[in-house]
C-alpha cells in the first residue's frame, strides 16, 4: 500500500440495506402497535424506545478515521480513539473487521476488541490495517 497518511468514511447500515431497514421499522411498529392494543399506550412507547435504542448502531451513522496515530470513531453520542498499539491481530469479514488486543485468537476478544463496519471499502480498508498490524496471515497461528 503506498504511505497514506488517514482514510475516512462512513457507515450507515439503515440507508446501505433498504430492504432490511423496511422490515425492522415495521416490525418494531407492529410490536409497538399490538402492545398499546393490548396493555396500552405507555407499553407501546417503551417497546419503540427500547427497540430503537438497541439498534441504534444500525439507523444511525458511524464515522471512521484511520491515521498514523490510530482510529477513531465517532457516533451519535460520542467518540472513541484508539491507538494502533492497543491491538495486536485483525480477523476481517464481509461486513468488516475485527480489531484484537490479542497476538492469537481468544475468547475474549469480541469485548475487549474493536469492530470496524466497512462502507464499500474493504480493501482500502484492510491494506491500511495491514501497513499497521501486518498481515492476517502473519496474525494466524496455523502451525
Amino acid at each position: 500500500m503506498a504511505e497514506n497518511s488517514t482514510i475516512e468514511w462512513v457507515s450507515f447500515p439503515a440507508a446501505e440495506h433498504p430492504r432490511k431497514t423496511i422490515l425492522s421499522t415495521i416490525f418494531i411498529l407492529g410490536l409497538a402497535l399490538t402492545l398499546h392494543l393490548l396493555y396500552g399506550p405507555l407499553y407501546g412507547i417503551f417497546t419503540i424506545l427500547i427497540l430503537w435504542l438497541s439498534l441504534l448502531p444500525y439507523y444511525s451513522q458511524t464515522t471512521y478515521l484511520f491515521d498514523k496515530d490510530g482510529i477513531v470513531i465517532k457516533k451519535v453520542f460520542y467518540t472513541i480513539r484508539k491507538n494502533w498499539s492497543q491491538y495486536r491481530s485483525f480477523y476481517p469479514d464481509r461486513n468488516g473487521v475485527l480489531l484484537s488486543p490479542f497476538p492469537v485468537p481468544s475468547r475474549l476478544e469480541n469485548f475487549r476488541g474493536l469492530f470496524i463496519r466497512f462502507s464499500n471499502n474493504r480493501d482500502e480498508a484492510i491494506a491500511f490495517i495491514e501497513s499497521r498490524l501486518g498481515t492476517a496471515d502473519e496474525n494466524t497461528t496455523d502451525g
